[in-house]
């Protein structure tokens, strides 16, 4: 029987992850800290917040939001030091201004481009526009058809 444990109890340690356990003074501090950690993005991972990632820098920023919330500061003051620090890619929402501009405007832009290109082409079949044949187009199609019937 112990044979048959001593492959499970040898990779044991290797599957064990560590647990960031943070104490805190205040159930509102630590609400606060977790909800700060889940809309902050990573910046070495590819779209995971601080919470998910497993990286080191996650890890320094997550030490960084605990102190600043420990330390009794707000939310926004978290924020306004890690986007001083880092910019505004550390925030999933960034604010609206001329260097995000496009983010926030740029999907309705899109969607209304698409909008008009349907309209355009649904407008176009409607009307027959590109149903006429110039009488080249159709001798050429009179050849065409005369050489597949033989």
């Amino acid at each position: 029987m112990m044979h048959r444990l001593l492959p499970f109890l040898l990779i044991l340690p290797f599957t064990v992850q560590a647990i960031e356990i943070r104490e805190f003074d205040d159930p509102a501090k630590q609400q606060r800290y977790e909800n700060l950690i889940e809309e902050l993005r990573c910046l070495v991972c590819q779209n995971q917040s601080l919470a998910d990632s497993d990286a080191d820098l996650a890890r320094d920023l997550r030490d960084e939001v605990y102190t600043i919330i420990q330390s009794g500061k707000s939310e926004q003051e978290a924020v306004k030091f890690l986007t001083d620090r880092y910019g505004d890619f550390v925030l999933y929402r960034p604010p609206f201004k001329m260097t995000t501009a496009f983010l926030w405007i740029g999907p309705f832009l899109l969607l209304a481009g698409g909008g008009a290109f349907l309209w355009r082409q649904v407008k176009r079949r409607n009307t027959g526009e590109d149903l006429e044949l110039t009488d080249e187009e159709k001798k050429r199609l009179e050849r065409l058809r005369n050489n597949l019937e033989g």
